[in-house]
């Protein structure tokens, strides 16, 4: 007998079917490899242990150098990551799911030193209480305070409207399933959304109309170029924080329902396959209030997802609610490459080795076990 039998059942997603409601969610693995930021062979193998995910979303992606505010996370700008890419988006495939690509621009939260000039924003704001990482030697690096940022020109806005738009592109030449935008986690669309991080005076500053501008035309740019039914947004609207240090993680608005819920109702406009909604996700972290989660469901007709730090049982209860068709399980997943099968037979989980969460090669990534029901011992999946 399936356990949790809610999230077993199949939802239709934009041109697929998946075959369960249980995500990978972005994880950021610092592994591409070096030079030129490509997806490796150890990444394809992670992925494809993972499969058994009904959906899965890469982890973020920078559309151009720019956009990178880690040392070794991945691009999906030249050549080599395309390819890359494609041996993962094959492996996937080969297991039956279905693989989006995560479309990143991390904006402020970066360093000259990972791209040669001044990161760029809405706003010549600092990022505080948020760390880049660059790299100090060759397999290692340090968190360090993030560079000053420029404000971008209104040209300049365009054309990375432009860059998501071939980023998108250069997904599906992947083998990727679709996309999805990174407007999270305080980066560069969360920037531009943001009262605190957008000081601008120009159509893309000011009113919240004018703050969803960038969003606006990157969602009906990527919608024209591979279909609106290949894509997803990703948003973290945090009502309160009990760590300050935290809040860049979503930076938290002077009116979060109202902000969120006129970005949403623009998503429904274009008609995009889900809307993927990550919580906070710390110890004691508040929960999103449940007037929130109603609107949400009131203004958007597509796949509603939400990642934080989920049970089984709190998953389950969320979709019989209607207030969610799909859930995201985050560090358990990296631990757990069997995790929906753990799931349905109630199974113990590996435990999280948090030491070998960014960067390095297989331990941590590849060689967590899977279970073995029948006492004989695990063996890595």
């Amino acid at each position: 007998m399936t356990r949790h039998p809610a999230l077993f059942t199949p939802v239709p997603l934009g041109r697929h079917t998946l075959r369960n409601r249980i995500v990978l969610p972005p994880l950021t693995r610092q592994r591409a490899a070096q030079p030129g930021d490509v997806p490796t062979a150890l990444m394809a193998r992670y992925y494809a242990q993972r499969a058994g995910a009904g959906f899965m979303v890469s982890e973020g992606t920078q559309i151009e150098p720019r956009g990178q505010g880690y040392a070794w996370t991945p691009g999906i700008y030249s050549e080599a990551q395309i390819a890359g890419w494609r041996e993962v988006t094959k492996a996937v495939h080969a297991e039956g799911s279905v693989i989006f690509a995560q479309l990143w621009h991390v904006g402020r939260v970066s360093h000259a030193q990972l791209h040669g000039g001044a990161p760029v924003a809405p706003s010549a704001i600092p990022a505080e209480k948020v760390k880049a990482f660059i790299e100090t030697a060759p397999g290692t690096g340090e968190l360090v305070a993030p560079s000053l940022p420029r404000a971008l020109e209104v040209a300049e806005i365009r054309e990375l409207v432009s860059l998501y738009v071939q980023g998108a592109r250069n997904a599906i030449a992947a083998g990727f399933d679709g996309v999805e935008i990174h407007a999270a986690n305080g980066y560069l669309v969360n920037q531009f959304i943001s009262a605190h991080a957008n000081r601008r005076e120009d159509a893309y500053g000011g009113s919240i109309e004018n703050r969803l501008r960038f969003l606006r035309e990157i969602v009906a740019a990527v919608s024209d170029a591979i279909g609106a039914d290949r894509l997803g947004v990703r948003f973290t609207p945090l009502f309160e924080s009990t760590d300050v240090d935290r809040v860049y993680i979503g930076l938290v608005e002077p009116d979060p329902h109202q902000t969120y819920i006129a970005a949403i109702k623009l998503l429904e406009e274009f008609g995009v396959a889900y809307l993927s909604i990550a919580e906070a996700d710390w110890d004691n972290a508040p929960d999103l209030p449940f007037s929130f989660r109603e609107a949400v469901r009131a203004a958007f007709s597509g796949r509603i997802l939400y990642a934080g730090r989920y049970t089984a049982q709190r998953a389950e209860d969320l979709i019989a609610s209607g207030l969610a068709d799909l859930v995201a399980f985050g560090r358990p997943f990296i631990a757990n490459p069997d995790l929906p099968a753990r799931i349905a037979h109630d199974w113990p989980l590996n435990p999280l080795r948090p030491e070998t969460l960014y960067g390095g090669g297989a331990e941590g990534l590849t060689d967590y076990p899977a279970y073995v029901p029948s006492g004989v011992r695990s063996v890595a999946a």
